[in-house]
């Protein structure tokens, strides 16, 4: 199904050369591959010959409008961020382009201090697909855990996109010792990391049994604790950090709800009774800048080989396939 120029139109899209885009015409709904105008820049705002777009959890909720940070009037052109070329042929990542339009079409229009340069080294793939994820894991280390060299680091949830390159990018950094969890015991062991554990919540006593098997490990102490599933097993590692009873400050960084849990009962006295420093890291508590610095540390490292992101590649045509794809591999569709 299309949704042509006219349909744009409506939306008060400026008249320019007619592209093709992916669209999402009601909260909701998936994109359809469509044609809408190309933007016109203005002054502050730069246009992006997008090449490729990399789909991540976050991308595809906000665009759909159901991200806690969406702020959208449909229809839109759908994609947060994405890599391309600006007018002088430089390679650029790019974040947050103005509304209407989005990163899933042959142009878009971005801030130009929403833009960062690619350092020669990474392909416009691997750029695409690594930004989202793996920035979430640097920001949080650095600008919320204020990790230094030499720590101690536990990645709850570490066998997804987000969680796999957290370890890499943790060891990038200087991690003394990187300690892994989650519910794939085989994807755990496949990881790079010193040490890992398995857990089961549907197990009888799982929550009990993944807090008593973290008991080893907080005991050595634990710097910081990346968490991108919160729910029950957060709540174990959490319990364990109190039963410890050490003198060693732990900040742990809730990242991301993958559980499918959005609260747990957490009582006070679990708080009061240790020496864990509880904060979020995500879109309302890391500033922009800090999130492109957090992105070109990323590509410098990715650029020298030290982190690296497995991709499956999709056209725009294709982008239903697309969207409905697993994230790992990380479907990247190839605008141009």
């Amino acid at each position: 199904m299309l949704y042509y120029v006219q349909y744009a139109h409506n939306m008060g899209w400026k008249k320019g050369v007619n592209m093709r885009a992916a669209i999402v015409k009601d909260k909701g709904t998936i994109p359809v591959m469509g044609h809408c105008d190309s933007p016109v820049g203005t002054d502050g705002l730069v246009i992006i010959n997008v090449t490729a777009t990399a789909l991540s959890r976050v991308s595809k909720f906000r665009s759909m409008g159901m991200h806690y940070s969406s702020e959208v009037n449909f229809p839109i052109v759908a994609g947060i961020d994405g890599v391309g070329t600006l007018k002088d042929g430089s390679r650029v990542y790019f974040a947050l382009p103005t509304a209407p339009y989005g990163s899933l079409a042959e142009q878009t229009i971005v801030n130009e201090k929403l833009t960062v340069r690619l350092p020669d080294g990474i392909d416009d793939l691997t750029a695409a697909a690594i930004a989202n994820p793996a920035m979430s894991s640097w920001a949080a280390l650095v600008f919320r855990a204020g990790f230094k060299s030499g720590q101690t680091v536990l990645i709850n949830g570490a066998t997804g996109a987000s969680g796999s390159l957290a370890v890499q990018i943790a060891k990038g950094l200087g991690a003394k010792k990187v300690i892994v969890t989650g519910r794939n015991e085989s994807k755990l062991q496949a990881l790079e990391a010193d040490e890992a554990i398995a857990f089961d919540m549907t197990a009888d006593n799982g929550q009990k049994m993944f807090e008593n098997a973290l008991m080893p490990v907080i005991a050595e102490g634990v710097d910081v604790i990346l968490d991108y599933l919160w729910g029950d097993s957060a709540l174990a590692i959490m319990s364990a950090l109190a039963k410890a009873k050490t003198d060693r400050s732990t900040r742990f960084v809730s990242i991301g709800t993958s559980s499918g849990q959005e609260s747990i009962h957490l009582p006070s006295s679990l708080l009061r009774s240790s020496t864990i420093e509880l904060v979020g890291s995500g879109d309302k508590s890391v500033s922009k800048a800090d999130m492109l610095s957090a992105v070109r540390g990323v590509f410098e490292m990715a650029a020298e080989g030290k982190i690296k992101i497995t991709t499956k590649e999709f056209a725009l045509e294709d982008i239903e396939e697309a969207w409905n794809a697993p994230l790992m591999p990380r479907p990247v569709v190839r605008v141009k």
